[in-house]
């Protein structure tokens, strides 16, 4: 019976593609990820014993509840949501991290809408590509890519602002 359901959302899911019923949308947001001062964004939880002599951090999970605006002042733009969920270093010998978040959106066009997005950060790379396995409200059935670049990257502080373009098919 199972196989039977996965069998109708995949034909219904074609027919929306070949009908022309299927959306494509852009987003551009800056994600800001802050570890540093009175009120992180993103706060360790877990740490493995081999974390501090590890330039990787291999083993550390975060759970991040970071802004995301329209432009890269995180004080001088639009708050356009939250990316809620984790990151773990997962990279023994480079710093790669395994991220699973949402991108909740909380106003604007998108408000009440969320994109699910996984997949492996190599930190160091000019640009990282995961994927966007989910979505809810205008997103519904979304499946896509996002790609991110570092904007700005604070040694002293550890605080980054990721500039994320999400490309999405939906119905």
């Amino acid at each position: 019976m199972a196989s039977v359901a996965l069998f109708v959302v995949l034909l219904l899911t074609v027919a929306a593609a070949v009908d022309g019923k299927e959306k494509e949308t852009h987003i551009k947001v800056y994600w800001h990820d802050v570890v540093s001062g009175a009120s992180p964004t993103a706060v360790p939880v877990a740490r493995a014993a081999t974390t501090k002599a590890s330039k990787s951090f291999f083993g550390a999970v975060y759970v991040i509840d970071d802004a995301l605006t329209e432009g890269p002042g995180l004080g001088s733009s639009a708050l356009l949501g939250r990316a809620q969920g984790t990151y773990v270093s997962a990279g023994k010998d480079a710093l790669a991290l395994l991220m699973n978040m949402n991108f909740v959106f909380t106003a604007g066009r998108y408000n009440g809408s969320s994109v699910a997005i996984m997949g492996r950060n190599e930190v160091a790379t000019a640009v990282r590509e995961m994927a966007v396995v989910g979505g809810t409200g205008v997103f519904r059935w979304a499946r896509g890519y996002a790609q991110a670049r570092t904007h700005t990257f604070d040694l002293k502080t550890r605080d980054a602002t990721v500039e994320y373009n999400v490309f999405i098919r939906h119905q």
